[in-house]
């Protein structure tokens, strides 16, 4: 679509995955007079990439770049109070589970973590994988997640727990130093 460079692909691009994109950035950002701007910034980013990269799947690829988008703005913005937001909750929530990155080699280490991380979620069933991508890649409220899967927010609450616990216990074997 936007390979060929037709300005008309944006607005097609906007009609068929704005809902999509515009969720993923609330989820991040919360009721937010940013989540406008940063759609907007979405689809340029989304113009600008698109003919060097062709993404196999559109819709992943666009809810990629709203996320990070999002956590770009989230990141800038001095008007958030910590702990407000459901992205900033669900980080702290695994900041007992990932190790910190305080070396020169962070942006390695961060890749190596993350293939740790995909690794340990092939071992877990698809229902732990989905609720945990759900809270921490989606940044899905546990209510949300409640809603979907139809289990109790209690029963949410508990399966996240103990999936970062076994996360927790499978970087240590990795050899990853938990702080």
């Amino acid at each position: 679509m936007l390979s060929s460079r037709d300005e008309g692909s944006i607005v097609e691009i906007e009609s068929n995955y704005k809902n999509y994109c515009e969720k993923v950035i609330r989820n991040i950002l919360g009721c937010n007079e940013d989540v406008e701007e940063c759609l907007n910034d979405t689809w340029l980013k989304a113009w600008n990439s698109i003919p060097p990269n062709r993404p196999s799947n559109l819709a992943t690829y666009l809810g990629k770049l709203a996320r990070n988008t999002a956590i770009d703005y989230l990141r800038k913005s001095t008007r958030l109070q910590r702990g407000g937001t459901d992205y900033e909750v669900a980080l702290q929530e695994l900041q007992e589970t990932l190790p910190s990155s305080k070396s020169v080699e962070a942006e390695i280490d961060e890749k190596e973590l993350t293939n740790s991380i995909n690794q340990f979620l092939k071992t877990i069933s698809s229902v732990d994988r989905n609720i945990f991508i759900c809270r921490y890649w989606y940044v899905e409220s546990i209510d949300c997640i409640a809603k979907m899967s139809g289990f109790s927010k209690s029963k949410i609450k508990s399966n996240l727990f103990r999936t970062r616990k076994k996360l927790k216990k499978y970087l240590e074997k990795e050899g990853y130093s938990i702080g």
